[in-house]
C-alpha cells in the first residue's frame, strides 16, 4: 500500500527547523545531539543527502542517504506515526538506493537501533538484513 500524493524531494536549508521538530515526533531515540548547525552542514556539504517525503507540503518522512565516495549509508529513516505502514519508508529507501546507484555503489547499509523493532520490520521488508559478522565500534569525540 502506498500513500497517495507523496512527493520525495531533497531537503533544503529552509527545511531545517521543520525537520528537527519532525524528528522529535517521528524518530526513535532523538537524543543524538541534533541541532540546526549539523543539519545545515549536511545540506551544504551534500545538497541531495537529506530526503524528505511530504504530502500537501507537510513533512511525513525523512531519510539521510549519505555517500562518502566509498560507501552508501542510510540514517534517520523516520515516518510520521499517522502515516506508517503506508509505503512512505519504502519510497524513501528506493529514492536513496537510486541515488547510490548513480554513484556506482554496490551496497548500502542502514543504521538501525537494536531496540527499534518497528524499524527492523521496515528494513527487512525492504530487503535489508542485519549484518552479524561485524559490529560498529564507536568513541565519543566530546
Amino acid at each position: 500500500m502506498t500513500s497517495p500524493g507523496v512527493r520525495v524531494r531533497h531537503g533544503a536549508l529552509d527545511d531545517v527547523p521543520t525537520v528537527l521538530r519532525f524528528w522529535l515526533d517521528a524518530a526513535e531515540n532523538t537524543d543524538r545531539h541534533d541541532d540546526a548547525g549539523k543539519v545545515v552542514a549536511l545540506i551544504e556539504r551534500d545538497p541531495e543527502a537529506l530526503l524528505v517525503a511530504e504530502i500537501d507540503g507537510r513533512v511525513v518522512g525523512t531519510l539521510i542517504a549519505g555517500w562518502d565516495g566509498w560507501r552508501a549509508h542510510l540514517y534517520r529513516l523516520a515516518v510520521d506515526p499517522a502515516h506508517r505502514r503506508t509505503g512512505i519508508g519504502s519510497l524513501l529507501i528506493r529514492a536513496a538506493e537510486e541515488r547510490f546507484r548513480k554513484f556506482g555503489a554496490f551496497r548500502a547499509d542502514a543504521m538501525v537501533l537494536h531496540d527499534n523493532t518497528l524499524a527492523h520490520h521496515a528494513w527487512a521488508s525492504a530487503g535489508y538484513a542485519m549484518q552479524t559478522d561485524c559490529a560498529r565500534w564507536v568513541r565519543g569525540l566530546a
